[in-house]
C-alpha cells in the first residue's frame, strides 16, 4: 500500500499543490443523512418472511433428503446410533443455525447485504485496512457509509490501531476473506450437485429396474437446463420459490408427525444431549467422522431482512425439520436397512410422487438460491477489487437479480464434473460440508472483529461468543479433515483455483496503484505551466480517467509531453468503489476545479458502492457533465454569496441600531428644544451618511452579482461549446511487468497469472459505454 503523508515533513511545493488539489467536501457535506432502514408494519414483514423461505432456506430445507445417509453411509449396527445421531443434529441445528447465525451473525448485514464481503466491508469502514487506498475523509459523507466512533483509549481502538499499523494483519485478514468466499463458491458448486441428484434419487425407490446411471442422468439434464436458464433471470418465476419451499417444509414436517406416531415415538428422546455423549463413546471415531455429514444442513443465512428471516425460520423452517429429522429417525429405528432411501422410503404411498415432484422442485429452488449467492458474491469481490471485471447482467434491475455468463458456465461445467464424476452422495456430501464448515469458520472469525470494531461489546462478549463457535465448529472441521480422501479434496481443489485468481488479481492491482501513485505528477507543475500547459488547447473536453484521488495520472502527461496539443477543458475522472452497499445517485459524482478559471481543469470523483449497477450510467458521460453543469452554477452562487453576506450583516447591524434610536418629529421627548435640535441634526446626518454608504455597497453589490451572472453564463456556454467540438475519452493502455530485480514468484505472479487475467477482462470502456471513436488509448509499461 502506499504510505501516507506526512504534511509535517513536505515542503512548500507540496503544501501549493495541496491548496491546488484538495479533497471535495463542500458538495459532500451538504448532503444530510437519511434513515435507510424504513419501518416495515406487521403485514410487511409478514410478507418478507414468507418471501425469505424460498430465497434463504432452500438448500437448509432440502438437506433431510441426504444427511442421515452421510451420517450412515455403510448403515447402522445399533439402533442407539440413531437417536444419538439424532441428537447431534437438533443440537447442531440449535446451535449454528438459530442462535449463532439467525440471532446473531444475521444483525451484522451490510444494509440488507450479507456474507463475507459484506462483513468485510463492515470493517473496512471502521478500520482503515481496504486494499486500494484512494478514498479520503469525504467518501465518509455518504449517507450509506454508516460507523461508529469509540475513545482512544477503549479494546476497540487498540484493536483498530493494531490493524491498521500492520500490513500482514490487513493480509492475513484480506486472506481469510478470500478463502471464505472462495468456500462459497464451491458450496455454490457443490449444493446443486447434491440437492438435485438426492431429490432425482428417490424415482428408482419404487422402480428396481432404473439404474443408477440413468438417476445421474437425469440429474444432469435438470442442473444443464437450471444453468442455460439463469441468462433469463427469474423476474416471472420468482414468486413461486416461497410457495414451493413452504409446500415442502408443511409437508416434510407432517410426514415427520405420521412417522413419529407410526414407527417410534420413543425418539423424541433425542432431544436430551445425554445422547451426543453416549454416540461418540460408543462410536469412537467412526461417530467423530460421521460429524462430517451433518454439517451441510448449514446454509447461509445472510441474505435478507432480519427479522423476517429470524420469524421464519423460529416459525415454519426450524420447527418443520425438527419433525423430518425425527420422522426420519423414527423410521430407521424400524428399518435401519433401508438408510440409502431413508428419507422416500419413509413417505406414505399414497402422497409418495407427488412429494417426489415437490422435492425435484425445492431442490430446484435451493440450488438457484446458491447460484444467485454465488453471483452476489463475485460482484461484491468484483467491486472491492478481489476479482477480474467480468461481464455483469442484470436480469431484473427492481430485484437487484443479476447474472455473470462467464462465471455461470464455469459453475455449471464444475457441477456437472462433480455429479458424473463422484456419481454417489456420500462424497458430494463430503465436498459440501467441508465447504460449508470453513465458512462458519470464517464467519465467526469476521464476527470477532465486527463485535469488537462495530458493535464496541465487552470483550468478556466477544471472547464468549467465539469460544462457544469454535467449541461446535472444531469437531466438524476436525471431522471433515479425516474425510479429505473421500471427497472433501473436491473443494479445497475448487477454492484453491478461485483463491489464485482472485489474490493475484488484488496483489497485481494494489501494486499497479503504488506504482501509479509514486509516478503521479504534482499539481503544483502543472500549474505552473500557464493556462495554456505550454501547448496548444485545442477545442474540446478530454476526460481523463485514473483510480488517483489527486495529483496528475502519469499517462496525462506522458501524453502532453509527447504530443504539442491539448484540449481546451480538461476533467480528471476518478472512479473509485467504496465499501458499502449502495452510493445513491444524487450522491455519486462531486466535482471540484482545480487552479484558476483560466485553466478549465476539473476533477470529477464518481463513487459506487459493491451492489450498484453500471449499467443504469449508460448515460455515463451526460450525468458527468450535468454535474459539472451544476457545479459551476454552485460555485458562482457560493462567490456572490459572500459578498450577499457581508452586505447583509451591515443592513442588519444598521436596522438595529435604527430601532433601538427611532427617528419621529411626533414623538414627545422631555429635552430642551436646543438638545432635541442637535441631537435630532446628528442622527439625521449618520443615516444619510449610512444610507449612501449602503446604498453605494447595494449597486457594487448588484454589479458583482451581474458579473458573476455573466461569469457563469460565459463559463457554461464555454462548456457547451467545447462539449459540441468534441469528447475524448483518455484511459491507460497499461501492461505491467515485473522488475529485473524480483524474485522467480513474483514474476510469474506478474507477468504471466496477472496479465493473463487482464487481457481476458473487460476493459474500462466497455464498463463507462465509452464509444471506440471517441476512446483515446495512451500506453504506459509499469514495472512493479
Amino acid at each position: 500500500m502506499a504510505a501516507q503523508e506526512d504534511p509535517d515533513k513536505k515542503g512548500g511545493v507540496w503544501v501549493l499543490d495541496q491548496q491546488l488539489d484538495q479533497p471535495i467536501d463542500v458538495e459532500a457535506k451538504k448532503v444530510k443523512e437519511t434513515n435507510i432502514h424504513k419501518n416495515c408494519s406487521s403485514m410487511m414483514l409478514l410478507q418478507f418472511a414468507f418471501q425469505s423461505l424460498g430465497v434463504v432456506y432452500g438448500d437448509l430445507g432440502t438437506s433431510p433428503l441426504y444427511v442421515f445417509y452421510n451420517i450412515f453411509p455403510d448403515g447402522v449396527d445399533d439402533k442407539e446410533d440413531v437417536i444419538g445421531a439424532l441428537s447431534v443434529i437438533i443440537w447442531s441445528l440449535t446451535f449454528v443455525p438459530l442462535l449463532k447465525y439467525v440471532f446473531i451473525v444475521c444483525r451484522a448485514n451490510d444494509n440488507g447485504q450479507g456474507g463475507t464481503f459484506a462483513l468485510y466491508s463492515l470493517l473496512c469502514r471502521h478500520a482503515k485496512i481496504k486494499s486500494v487506498p484512494n478514498q479520503d475523509v469525504t467518501d465518509e459523507e455518504v449517507t450509506t457509509f454508516s460507523r461508529s466512533t469509540f475513545g482512544e483509549k477503549s479494546f476497540a481502538a487498540r484493536i483498530k490501531r493494531g490493524l491498521e499499523k500492520h500490513e500482514f494483519l490487513q493480509n492475513m485478514l484480506l486472506i481469510l476473506v478470500l478463502i471464505g468466499s472462495c468456500m462459497v463458491i464451491g458450496d455454490g458448486i457443490l449444493t446443486p450437485a447434491i440437492s438435485v441428484l438426492s431429490a432425482v434419487g428417490g424415482m428408482n425407490v419404487n422402480h428396481k429396474g432404473i439404474s443408477k446411471e440413468m438417476v445421474v442422468l437425469f440429474a444432469v439434464v435438470i442442473l444443464v437446463l437450471l444453468f442455460i436458464m439463469q441468462q433469463y433471470g427469474t423476474g416471472k418465476v420468482w414468486w413461486l420459490f416461497a410457495p414451493i419451499v413452504l409446500l415442502w417444509l408443511l409437508l416434510i414436517g407432517g410426514i415427520g408427525i405420521f412417522n413419529i406416531k407410526k414407527y417410534d415415538s420413543s425418539i423424541l428422546k433425542a432431544f436430551s444431549p445425554v445422547y451426543i455423549y453416549r454416540y461418540f463413546k460408543r462410536r469412537g471415531r467412526p461417530g467423530w467422522e460421521s460429524l462430517g455429514g451433518t454439517e451441510t444442513l448449514f446454509a447461509d443465512l445472510n441474505h435478507f431482512p432480519v427479522l423476517s428471516i429470524q420469524i421464519a425460520f423460529t416459525v415454519v423452517v426450524f420447527p418443520c425439520l425438527l419433525l423430518a429429522y425425527c420422522g426420519q429417525a423414527a423410521y430407521l429405528m424400524k428399518n435401519s436397512n433401508n438408510m440409502d432411501r431413508a428419507f422416500y422410503q419413509s413417505v406414505p404411498d399414497t402422497i409418495y410422487w407427488p412429494v417426489y415432484v415437490i422435492a425435484i422442485a425445492a431442490a430446484i429452488v435451493a440450488s438457484q438460491s446458491t447460484i444467485t449467492a454465488t453471483f452476489s458474491l463475485i460482484k461484491q469481490a468484483l467491486s472491492l477489487g478481489c476479482f477480474p471485471r467480468v461481464k455483469v447482467i442484470y436480469t431484473s434491475r427492481h430485484r437487484h437479480q443479476i447474472y455473470i455468463p462467464d462465471v455461470n458456465w464455469i459453475l455449471m461445467i464444475l457441477c456437472i464434473s462433480v455429479t458424473a464424476g463422484f456419481n454417489q452422495k456420500t462424497q458430494i456430501g463430503n465436498a459440501a460440508g467441508t465447504a460449508v464448515v470453513i465458512v462458519m469458520l470464517v464467519t465467526t472469525f469476521l464476527m470477532t472483529l465486527v463485535m469488537i470494531l462495530v458493535w464496541r461489546v465487552h470483550w468478556i462478549l466477544v471472547l464468549l461468543f467465539t469460544s462457544l463457535s469454535l467449541l461446535v465448529e472444531g469437531p466438524y472441521l476436525s471431522a471433515v479433515l479425516l474425510k479429505v480422501d473421500e471427497g472433501g479434496w473436491a473443494p479445497l481443489v475448487i477454492a484453491t483455483a478461485f483463491f489464485i485468481v482472485m489474490y493475484v488479481w488484488n496483489y497485481g492491482t494494489v501494486r499497479r496503484y503504488d506504482i501509479e501513485m509514486h509516478s503521479k505528477v504534482s499539481m503544483a507543475w502543472i500549474i505552473g505551466l500557464g493556462p495554456s500547459l505550454g501547448l496548444v488547447r485545442v477545442p474540446g473536453i478530454v476526460l481523463v480517467y485514473s483510480e488517483l484521488a489527486s495529483g496528475v495520472p502519469r499517462i496525462f502527461s506522458h501524453f502532453i509531453t509527447n504530443l504539442p496539443a491539448i484540449h481546451s477543458v480538461v476533467i480528471f475522472v476518478c472512479v473509485k468503489y467504496l465499501p458499502v452497499c449502495t452510493v445513491p445517485e444524487e450522491e455519486r459524482f462531486f466535482v471540484k476545479r482545480i487552479g484558476p478559471n483560466n485553466f478549465h481543469m476539473f476533477r470529477c470523483f464518481v463513487r459506487y458502492g459493491y451492489k450498484d449497477d453500471h449499467g443504469k450510467d449508460d448515460d455515463f458521460e451526460e450525468k458527468l457533465f450535468d454535474s459539472l453543469f451544476m457545479f459551476l452554477r454552485l460555485e458562482s452562487l457560493m462567490e456572490a454569496s459572500s459578498d450577499t453576506d457581508d452586505v447583509s450583516s451591515i443592513l442588519d447591524q444598521q436596522a438595529f441600531e435604527s430601532r433601538e434610536i427611532p427617528f419621529d418629529n411626533n414623538v414627545s421627548i422631555p429635552f430642551s428644544n436646543a438638545d432635541l435640535t442637535i441631537s435630532s441634526v446628528e442622527t439625521m446626518t449618520i443615516t444619510l451618511e449610512d444610507m449612501s454608504l449602503n446604498a453605494s455597497r447595494a449597486l457594487t453589490m448588484s454589479h458583482r452579482t451581474s458579473i458573476n451572472a455573466e461569469t457563469e453564463m460565459n463559463q457554461i456556454e464555454f462548456l457547451h461549446n467545447c462539449k459540441d467540438a468534441g469528447v475524448v475519452h483518455m484511459m491507460g493502455n497499461t501492461i505491467v511487468r515485473a522488475r529485473r530485480d524480483s524474485n522467480f514468484m513474483k514474476r510469474i505472479v506478474i507477468d504471466y497469472l496477472y496479465s493473463f487475467l487482464r487481457k481476458i477482462c473487460r476493459g474500462n470502456s466497455v464498463l463507462f459505454f465509452v464509444p471506440q471513436e471517441s476512446l483515446l488509448n495512451v500506453g504506459q509499461i509499469l514495472y512493479v
